[in-house]
């Protein structure tokens, strides 16, 4: 009885069979098979690191399509609507993140200069040992964060074709996985331009029509939506009440530094020539993403303002579903009474916005699994073609295992994609951070340091989450449906990163003082990636500290 739990598209919702949108994705998934064909790829450069040919602006929009996953097309505006000022946190965290990739990461990470983020920690800390364990991290990261992205396709693939559920899931999950396993990183940064085009103009065009033809807005209803403040302010307050701000504070943490480590967003900077063009794309990718995020509490205000008139109360014991909730930018529409082959535009754009993600994540998942753990560990002599078929069989196999579990996904869209910010921010940016920052940063320390991120959210999912999933842990579970409070409020699931990532840092610390330091040559390369000193393009800072010792 898989489908028991699930709670599938509100009867609000209409979810009949609509041509004209179901032409217009039928055709847009068209295309991106044929970008996928075009820019089909038979090498590892283009596989992991699109031969790092992506230019500026085209990087930029790569990065816009490859964060706004189903979770910003329509989980955000769902946390907004179903969780009030608690989900602000959510926009704040994806968005703040950002800057601190450009300032502390961006450019420096690409004069390090490797293929995926697992190669940084195993070369920087010259460990086979914690580039598995990074590589595995990734495969978790891709595998819980593209469960959400299935989900929002095949919601959204039921309104469009009317079709049941778990068909969509399978349809959808089958084009994505086919298109990524034939054109690599490559083929999917093609696809993620147009992808964020389709996106940003079927969201902020739903936006538009929603405030304007029901009186919300005229102009830019990203501003003009606090009209509402007055009508919604203390239904959005609700949470409050019985949330905490600790909560609100830890989950907005642990998506700032979340986002700082996951391996899908820090390989779009392996992608290009140099650090100019990752800082520059960097920017470009912010602006692209604000279009979107500063538009998503007005998309949320508006939708339960319609839900509270035309369904019924959105709070309290007959309030809003979670499957509402997660369509909300759709259901706004529709409540809206746009025609429907408009409402299905909307709808296709998250579709769009998960295919997008899902392909990034699939990449940086495969690229773990080929590269450093295959290639780097177990056959150091593997030819070009067994790397690709390796790649390839992992983003099969990572698909299969995604579309299964997101038959019976454990919460809401944006409640899965924080479980990997969560886990990104406790296991990863750490190591990022201090491989950069601090060249004392050695083996024994980070090696330390993920091993204790990764207990700390392990933990934290096992005394919230799982007993949900666990019939005998159910039963030793209290008030608030966890097994141990105290615990849970410390490190809550979609928070473990605000206290955890404090301890990490310590253990990394301590442990690296108390070890022995990394070589010169390591520190050497480390300075580089900081020095003002211009290095050539598809140069690094290996390159160039190797250059100097040769010639000493």
């Amino acid at each position: 009885m898989i489908f028991s739990l699930l709670q599938l598209l509100p009867e609000a919702l209409d979810s009949s069979f609509k041509l004209v949108p179901a032409l217009i994705s039928i055709a847009m998934l068209v295309l991106f098979l044929v970008i996928g064909y075009l820019y089909r790829i038979a090498d590892t450069d283009n596989l992991w690191v699109a031969g790092r040919s992506i230019g500026i602006v085209e990087n930029g929009m790569a990065i816009g399509a490859n964060w706004m996953s189903a979770a910003s097309y329509l989980g955000m505006a769902a946390l907004i609507a179903l969780s009030g000022f608690y989900g602000l946190a959510f926009v704040i965290g994806w968005s703040t993140g950002y800057f601190i990739l450009l300032i502390f990461l961006s450019s420096q990470m690409r004069r390090f200069g490797k293929y995926t983020a697992p190669d940084f920690v195993g070369d920087r800390f010259n460990s086979d040992t914690a580039r598995a364990i990074a590589a595995l991290t990734t495969m978790l990261i891709g595998f819980v964060y593209a469960v959400g992205q299935a989900r929002g396709m095949g919601l959204v693939g039921m309104y469009i074709f009317g079709g049941d559920y778990t068909v969509m899931v399978l349809l959808l999950m089958g084009i994505t996985v086919g298109y990524v396993a034939l054109s690599g990183m490559l083929g999917a940064t093609k696809n993620m331009a147009v992808q964020y085009i389709i996106l940003i103009v079927a969201f902020l065009a739903g936006l538009y029509a929603v405030g304007y033809t029901q009186g919300y807005s005229v102009f830019l209803p990203q501003i003009e939506y606090g009209a509402l403040f007055s009508k919604l302010g203390s239904e959005f307050s609700e949470p409050f009440v019985n949330g905490s701000y600790y909560l609100w504070i830890a989950t907005a943490f642990s998506l700032i530094i979340g986002t700082c480590g996951l391996p899908h967003v820090l390989v779009r900077f392996y992608t290009v020539e140099n650090e100019r063009i990752a800082r520059w794309s960097t920017v470009w990718g912010l602006f692209f993403i604000c279009l979107l995020y500063l538009s998503a509490p007005a998309f949320a205000a508006f939708g339960t303002d319609l839900y509270n008139e035309t369904v019924g109360n959105v709070y309290g014991a007959n309030g809003m579903s979670g499957a509402e909730g997660d369509v909300i930018v759709v259901l706004a529409a529709q409540l809206a009474n746009l025609p429907s082959w408009f409402v299905g535009f909307v709808a296709a754009g998250g579709i769009a916005a998960a295919i997008a993600t899902t392909a990034g994540l699939f990449i940086a998942s495969s690229s773990a699994a080929a590269h450093d753990i295959y290639t780097n560990i177990i056959n150091p002599e593997a030819s070009q073609r067994q790397q690709v078929f390796v790649g390839r069989a992992v983003i099969v196999i990572l698909g299969a295992f995604v579309t299964v579990t997101a038959l019976n996904p454990p919460a809401l869209v944006g409640e899965l994609v924080a479980y990997a910010f969560s886990l990104a921010g406790l296991v990863l940016f750490p190591m990022f951070f201090l491989g950069m920052w601090w060249e004392r940063t050695n083996r024994q320390g980070a090696l330390a340091g993920m091993i204790t991120g990764l207990v700390i959210w392990f933990s934290a999912i096992f005394n919230e989450v799982m007993p949900s999933y666990i019939s005998f842990l159910e039963d030793l579970t209290g008030e608030g449906g966890v097994i141990l409070p105290v615990f849970g409020d410390i490190f809550p699931a979609i928070g473990a990163a605000l206290a955890g990532v404090v301890i990490v840092f310590l253990v990394t610390i301590i442990v690296s003082l108390l070890t022995e330091e990394p070589s010169d040559r390591i520190k050497q390369i480390v300075r580089q990636c900081h020095s003002p000193e211009p290095m050539g393009q598809q140069q690094t800072a290996e390159d160039v500290v190797d250059a100097k010792r040769n010639q000493t």
